[in-house]
């Protein structure tokens, strides 16, 4: 049972991957979205995160602002750091939480771990293969700026406060280049899933 890396910088493509891969049969354990879970109103991390940053990051309806939060960490690598410390845990147990559900119910499955600091966390060193979304800095800018209205200098903010993707390069068994045609992208997507598929057997 291959448990695969799937990782990339912001606005890298990696999410767009993550469909393909689970449209072809891959199980996807999505990160963020684990991430979103443990911060909802009430729960642990969210007290930890409030206690933190303040109730100013916080919603109308209590949720927290995470376009706010956002723009807080990425111009402050301790507030970052404080934030990573928080949730970086909680979100890799309840990540080996489900692999070990899903092992059980299909011990031939293909997962695939979409988080975007696998280098940055060591957590790489757990994965069987890794997966590399890349798109250069060019690209990661105008999806940012089309997709998230942020201006150049935004933009920049969130990018360079990640490892490059040249360095990330260097760890991947897969490079995925989401500048090509989609056809392409699909195309290289389902021979991996192929290859990981034969392997997972």
């Amino acid at each position: 049972m291959p448990f695969i890396g799937l990782t990339g910088g912001i606005a890298s493509g990696k999410s767009a991957i993550a469909v393909i891969f689970k449209s072809l049969g891959a199980y996807i354990i999505d990160a963020d979205v684990i991430a979103r879970e443990l911060v909802k109103h009430g729960l642990p991390a969210w007290q930890e995160i409030v206690d933190q940053f303040g109730r100013e990051i916080l919603k109308e309806d209590e949720t927290i602002n995470r376009e706010l939060l956002g723009s807080i960490i990425f111009r402050s690598p301790d507030k970052r750091e404080v934030l990573n410390y928080i949730l970086h845990p909680k979100v890799f147990e309840e990540a080996e939480r489900q692999r070990i559900e899903i092992e059980k119910n299909d011990p031939h499955a293909v997962i695939i771990f979409d988080v975007a600091l696998l280098i940055e966390t060591g957590h790489y060193k757990l994965t069987d293969k890794i997966i590399l979304a890349y798109a250069d800095e060019e690209l990661q800018i105008k999806r940012l700026t089309e997709r998230n209205g942020y201006t150049r200098a935004e933009a920049l903010e969130r990018i360079v406060s990640q490892l490059p993707a040249e360095d990330k390069k260097k760890y991947a068994d897969y490079i995925i280049d989401t500048s090509k045609p989609f056809e392409e992208i699909e195309q290289q997507v389902a021979e991996i899933f192929n290859i990981l598929k034969e392997g997972s057997n």
